[in-house]
């Protein structure tokens, strides 16, 4: 049909019928499910109706495409995912140690599957760092197997990173520091992150406290920093053992796991942090256990979590008494952390992406022998920050 418009003929434009995505709708029950998302949840962030939401999953109406490209997003799988007949396997990079009591743990989340594959595209690029300058293996790898006693586990690990029983002055925090230092000095990568890429993807504690890659040129250690703070020391040294006795894996360092790798990674952290000789002498009974945990945790230089872990491991608390106390630490870090603002984005970065591999990655890339963009990619920083990164690493 043709108008005249101030004399000039135009054509009217045909009103497009909306083009609907004809997707699998089990498929995105699956990418909620994954996604940890409720319905409710989920509906509220795509800004629709949770009865539009419920008759996409039950293929009673299909979405457009651009809300099916939005829900892709919101769930964070790749847009082709909604067409394909069946989900697709995800596995885990690293062997899952996470069983409790015998049961298998849930499905792992997107999220711990990515963090476990950008851990090990760090360490796959450190490894070939190490290859070109010439590194050998690092000693420290599988130097023992889960047949050692933990008492000889134990006294290795004190005497290769240079460490006391105990410290005699700091706090725990130094201590955790100082442990850090000392591992990363014998060439072991310490990484630490509480969500995947952004604030709104947070690791879950539930699902896993911590994972190592023992491998034999490049080891890392990776603790989940969305934990309380004071559960951070015992996973430092959990992990650790999993890299002496070249054992890598995912793990939720569960007093309750009956794994054998488990059960000798969390005696061997307790024992290194709070030695049961000592710790029996000095346990009081004749007082309120609380005060006795707080007390221990001050001679030791560990935190109030970690001496409870081992009054429990001791049987000196009930189970019910453990985690009623653990739960409390953990919700008051988490109302903590609503009230406080944290450390410069820089500084953040330099903590939790182990200095080490940072200062290896950022000199390459100001040298130009790594691009800034793949540096970047690795760091998890956009490339024209890496000049104001590499200053506060010093370089």
């Amino acid at each position: 049909e043709m108008h005249s418009v101030t004399g000039v003929q135009t054509c009217a434009l045909p009103i497009l019928a909306t083009s609907y995505a004809k997707i699998n709708p089990d498929i995105m029950v699956w990418a909620r499910e994954r996604a940890r998302l409720s319905v409710p949840v989920l509906a509220s962030r795509m800004n629709v109706t949770e009865e539009r939401l419920g008759a996409w999953e039950r293929g009673e109406q299909p979405p457009t495409f651009k809300q099916a490209q939005r829900f892709a997003s919101r769930t964070h799988i790749p847009f082709g995912y909604l067409y394909l007949k069946q989900p697709p396997e995800e596995l885990l990079p690293l062997p899952d140690l996470r069983t409790v009591g015998g049961r298998q743990p849930q499905r792992p989340s997107s999220e711990l599957i990515e963090m476990a594959q950008i851990v090990l595209r760090r360490q796959e690029w450190y490894t070939e760092y190490l290859r070109d300058q010439g590194g050998e293996g690092n000693p420290n790898v599988g130097r023992f197997s889960v047949q050692a006693t933990v008492a000889d586990v134990v006294q290795d690990m004190r005497l290769v990173l240079g460490v006391p029983a105990h410290p005699e002055r700091g706090t725990w925090e130094d201590y955790l520091r100082l442990l850090i230092g000392k591992i990363e000095d014998v060439g072991i990568l310490v990484m630490r992150q509480s969500f995947l890429r952004h604030y709104t993807r947070p690791l879950s504690v539930d699902e896993f406290r911590g994972f190592a890659i023992a491998d034999p040129l490049a080891p890392v250690i990776f603790i989940n920093q969305a934990d309380a703070p004071s559960a951070r020391l015992f996973t430092l040294i959990h992990e650790l053992a999993h890299v002496w006795i070249g054992q890598s894996g995912i793990s939720d360092a569960s007093p309750d796991s009956s794994r054998r790798e488990e059960v000798f990674c969390n005696a061997v952290a307790a024992e290194f942090l709070v030695p049961e000789e000592e710790f029996l002498a000095n346990w009081r009974g004749d007082q309120d256990w609380e005060i006795t945990v707080g007390e221990l945790a001050s001679r030791f230089k560990v935190s109030t979590w970690v001496t409870a872990r081992r009054a429990l491991t001791l049987r000196k608390i009930s189970r019910d008494d453990y985690l009623r106390y653990i739960h409390q630490i953990q919700a008051e870090y988490r109302n903590r952390e609503k009230r406080q603002g944290g450390p410069t984005y820089y500084r953040t970065q330099k903590g939790h992406i182990s200095e080490t591999f940072s200062r290896a990655l950022v000199s390459e890339a100001l040298s130009g022998r790594v691009l800034l963009r793949d540096a970047g990619s690795l760091l998890n920083m956009k490339p024209y920050r890496i000049t104001a990164f590499a200053k506060e690493l010093g370089l």
